[in-house]
């Protein structure tokens, strides 16, 4: 066996003009922190371009918001009352954030619904409500299809958030767990948001009272489990509106790190 000499490994540095070992071991460190670097830079510059696409669907979920809600503050309660309950239901935090992120395009299909149906007083008739129900499929498809798990569970929640647990929802009928629970959720978020809000045909309805309708529909439009843990976290939830309604946060609120902190939680 040959010994290694001192002078083997200064040949080894030969070819890259590098006589030196120590000057060798300094220029692959700084080649290695260069390339840190630009990992760094490229995330963080996937990470801006990521922000500004979630922020440009925003303000159209937003824009399809103010055509039904002149306040906009339901698409914001809409992102945290939705992360609040998939916590409620034991979700990962990580998912139950991203879920606030994408709970708030669930409606964006509503910029392509006519206004004489979108505002329209009184009952639709079949034909305008099959033009309304057409805005789950409209959202989905202006979410589109995506790598980025942000904007696939927003496609999904817009999709899926009008399906019933006992299959007679829209648009594709799903019943039960076939539903993805991220639509499961919404759905019993927007039932309670939007029964507690003033709408252009009705004035708001007492929380109590939202509440029982909410009990009622458990198994039948939603999921038992899922209805339950909005119930058992009622007080949390209807402090949680009215921090947000009394505070009024910005849209930018929905994309931050933190949760919004319950009042008495």
């Amino acid at each position: 066996m040959l010994a290694h000499t001192a002078a083997d490994t200064d040949s080894a540095y030969a070819p890259l003009g590098l006589a030196d070992p120590a000057m060798a071991q300094a220029q692959l460190e700084r080649v290695t922190a260069d390339l840190g670097r630009m990992y760094r830079e490229r995330n963080e510059a996937l990470r801006a371009l990521a922000r500004a696409h979630h922020e440009a669907l925003l303000r159209l979920s937003i824009a399809a918001e103010y055509r039904d809600d002149d306040t906009g503050v339901h698409i914001v309660r809409m992102g945290f009352l939705a992360e609040a309950l998939a916590l409620a239901l034991g979700q990962p935090r990580s998912w139950a954030r991203l879920l606030r992120m994408a709970a708030p395009m669930h409606d964006i299909g509503k910029i392509g619904v006519p206004d004489s149906v979108l505002k329209k007083p009184g009952p639709l008739t079949p034909e305008e409500r099959a033009v309304m129900n057409r805005h789950a499929q409209m959202g989905a498809e202006i979410l589109g299809t995506s790598d980025v798990p942000l904007f696939r569970l927003a496609s999904e929640v817009a999709m899926s958030h009008h399906e019933r647990f006992d299959g007679g929802g829209y648009p594709r009928g799903l019943a039960g767990t076939d539903i993805p629970l991220s639509g499961r959720i919404v759905s019993v978020v927007d039932y309670f948001d939007a029964l507690t809000m003033d709408r252009c045909y009705r004035p708001a309805i007492a929380d109590d009272t939202a509440l029982e309708m909410l009990r009622r529909e458990r198994g039948r439009l939603f999921d038992p489990v899922v209805a339950d843990a909005f119930l058992n976290s009622a007080r949390q939830m209807v402090a949680l509106r009215d921090r947000i309604n009394e505070h009024r946060p910005q849209f930018s609120a929905l994309l931050d790190d933190e949760t919004l902190p319950l009042i008495g939680a």
